[in-house]
C-alpha cells in the first residue's frame, strides 16, 4: 500500500494511521495526518460518543464496553479497529497505552507499524531504576539517590533506614515505576520514613502494579526543565532545546515556557549534549523528553525519560518551528530526520498553560458540568489544543484537562503579556475553571522575574488561591450579552460577590431561571 508523495522511498510507508487515544492529542495528530495527505482513524468509547476527535478523523471506531479496561486500555479492540478500517500505523498519543511496551510488541507483532520507540527503550526508560543504571553509564548526571533490594524483605526496614542516612533528609521516595505524582512521599524527619514508605509503595502498587520505592535526595528550590529529542532509525538524535516547567500542582505541570527564562547558552548546550546521550543510551526512535531537574548551584540531574509525546510539546513546535508529529510518522517510515542540530535554532519565545476544569480556589478539586460557552481568544501568536467545543461536558470519565492554550512571541515579556490578554479573553461558562488563576500567575511579579522554582505555588500562594469577585465581570458580561440578558444586573451581581467566581453561568442561572 502505498502513501503520499512525500514518503516515496520510505521504508515503511505509511497511508492512514489509528490514533490508540482520545481528546485533545488525538485531534492534534489528526490534523497532522492531514497536512500530510494521510488517512486517519479514530476510536471512541460511549462517553466519548459525537466527541470532538471522535468527528475529525476520516474514519472512527465504536470500542464498547463502560470501563477504560474494555476502551481505551483494550488492545485487542484497537488492534481489531486498525484491521477493520484497513489503518497501516498506530499512533498511541499520551497515557493510556503510549508507554506500555506490551502495546508496542502487539502492534509490531500485528504487522502494523508502532509510531513510538522501542519496547526495550520504553521498558529502560520506564522503569526509574533502570533508567538510573542506563544514565550512570552513560555519564548523565542523576540525582544522589540508592535503591533498595528486594531480595530480603524482613530486612527492609534497615535498610531504608540506613539508605536514608546515607542520602540524607530531606529526601524523596519514589516509586520505581511511577508518574505524575503518584507513589511520591517527601520525607523531612527520619520519624516519618516507615510511614511515609508504607503510603508511597501502597501507591505505587495500587497505581502501576509494583510497589518497588527508591530513595533520592530532595532537591527543594529547584527547576523542572525538560529536553525535547528527537532520534531517527538511521542513528542519528538532536535535541530541540529545553522547556520550563516548574510551576506545578501536586506534581502535575500547569504552565509550561520554552526557553527556560533561567539558562544560559554554555547550560543549554551542556543539557543538550546531555539528552542527546540519554537517548542514544537506549538507541532511541522517534520523539521523546529528557527531565531534569535543576539545582540551586546550577547543576542539573537527570530526573527521568518519557517515552512518548509530551503534553507541552505545541511551545517546541512553536520556538522550533518543527512538528514533532509530522517527524515522528516521518521517521516511523524510516525516513531520515530532515536537520542536523546545527540547522535548528531558537526562535522568540513560547507559552503554554493548561485549562483544567477544576476550583483552585478549593485545593483543585476537578468540577463537572458543561461548557455552556466555550470562546477560545484569538489573534497573532495564539494556538489552541484542545478536544472539547461549545456544548459539551466537562465529566469526571477522563483527565480534567480541557485544552491548551499557547502564546508565541518574539521575546519573554511579551509572550506573558499577549497569555495574560488570552486567559483574559477566553470565555469558558458552565463549568468552574483555573483561567482566573492562570491569570494571576501571568500577572504575578515572580513570574515576570523567572523565579519558576518547583515550589512557586506554594510559596506564592501559601494559604492556598481566592479568586476576586471582579475577576468575574468580563465572563458574567460576555454571558449577559450571548443571552440578551441585563449587563447591568449581572454585573452588578459579580461586583457584590454573588455570583460564583470563574463560573458566573451558576450565578446566571440562579437569577434568571
Amino acid at each position: 500500500m502505498g502513501g503520499p508523495d512525500w514518503m516515496e522511498g520510505a521504508p515503511r510507508p505509511i497511508s492512514k494511521i489509528l490514533v490508540a487515544n482520545r481528546g485533545e492529542i488525538a485531534c492534534r495528530i489528526f490534523r497532522s495526518c492531514a497536512e500530510l495527505g494521510l488517512g486517519s482513524v479514530a476510536v471512541y468509547s460511549e462517553a466519548d460518543r459525537g466527541s470532538l476527535h471522535q468527528q475529525t478523523a476520516d474514519e472512527s471506531v465504536f470500542l464498547p464496553g463502560d470501563t477504560l479496561a474494555e476502551t481505551y486500555l483494550n488492545v485487542e479492540a484497537i488492534l481489531a479497529a486498525a484491521e477493520e478500517t484497513g489503518a497501516d500505523a498506530v499512533h498511541p498519543g499520551y497515557g493510556f497505552l503510549s508507554e506500555r511496551s506490551s502495546f508496542a510488541n502487539a502492534v509490531k507483532a500485528a504487522d502494523l507499524i508502532w509510531i513510538g520507540p522501542s519496547a526495550y527503550a520504553i521498558d529502560e526508560m520506564g522503569d526509574k531504576i533502570s533508567a538510573r543504571r542506563a544514565m550512570v553509564t552513560a555519564g548523565v548526571p542523576v540525582i544522589p539517590g540508592e535503591e533498595l533490594p528486594l531480595d530480603n524483605p524482613d530486612e527492609m526496614v534497615e535498610e531504608l533506614v540506613r539508605a536514608a542516612t546515607r542520602v540524607g533528609y530531606p529526601l524523596l521516595l519514589k516509586a520505581s515505576a511511577g508518574g505524575g505524582g503518584k507513589g511520591m512521599r517527601v520525607v523531612r524527619e527520619p520519624r516519618n520514613l516507615q510511614r511515609e514508605y508504607a503510603a508511597a509503595s501502597r501507591e505505587a502498587v495500587t497505581s502501576f502494579g509494583d510497589g518497588t520505592v527508591y530513595v533520592e535526595r530532595l532537591l527543594e528550590k529547584s527547576r523542572h526543565i525538560e529536553v525535547q529529542v528527537l532520534s531517527d532509525t538511521l542513528g542519528n538524535t538532536v535535541h530541540l532545546f529545553e522547556r520550563e516547567c516548574s510551576i506545578q500542582r501536586r506534581h502535575q505541570k500547569v504552565v509550561e515556557e520554552s526557553p527556560s527564562p533561567v539558562l544560559g547558552e554554555l547550560a543549554r548546550q551542556r543539557m543538550g549534549e546531555a539528552a542527546v546521550n540519554a537517548a542514544k543510551a537506549v538507541d532511541y526512535e522517534g520523539a521523546g523528553t529528557v527531565e531534569f531537574l535543576l539545582a540551586e548551584d546550577g547543576g542539573f540531574h537527570f530526573l527521568e525519560m518519557n517515552t512518548r509525546l509530551q503534553v507541552e510539546h505545541p511551545i517546541t513546535e512553536c520556538i522550533s518551528g518543527v512538528d514533532l508529529v509530522v517527524e515522528q510518522i516521518r521517521v516511523a517510515a524510516g525516513l531520515p530526520l530532515p536537520f542536523t542540530q546545527s540547522d535548528l535554532s531558537i526562535r522568540g519565545h513560547a507559552i503554554e498553560v493548561r485549562i483544567y476544569a477544576e476550583d483552585p480556589a478549593n485545593s483543585f478539586l476537578p468540577a463537572i458540568g458543561p461548557l455552556a460557552m466555550f470562546r477560545p481568544p484569538t489573534g497573532p501568536g495564539i494556538r489552541l489544543d484542545t478536544g472539547v467545543r461549545e456544548g459539551d461536558e466537562a465529566r469526571i470519565d477522563f483527565d480534567p484537562m480541557l485544552a491548551k492554550l499557547i502564546v508565541h512571541a518574539p521575546e519573554r515579556e511579551a509572550a506573558i503579556r499577549r497569555m495574560k490578554r488570552a486567559c483574559e479573553d477566553f470565555v469558558l461558562l458552565g463549568v468552574t475553571t483555573n483561567l482566573g488563576f492562570l491569570c494571576d500567575i501571568m500577572a504575578h511579579p515572580a513570574y515576570h522575574a523567572g523565579e519558576t522554582t518547583t515550589d512557586f505555588i506554594e510559596v506564592n500562594w501559601p494559604e492556598g488561591w481566592e479568586a476576586k469577585s471582579s475577576d468575574t465581570i468580563p465572563f458574567v458580561a460576555a454571558a449577559a450579552e450571548h443571552y440578551g440578558l441585563s449587563r447591568k444586573a449581572m454585573t452588578v451581581e459579580a461586583e457584590e460577590g454573588r455570583g460564583s467566581p470563574y463560573n458566573p453561568f451558576l450565578s446566571l442561572r440562579r437569577s434568571f431561571p
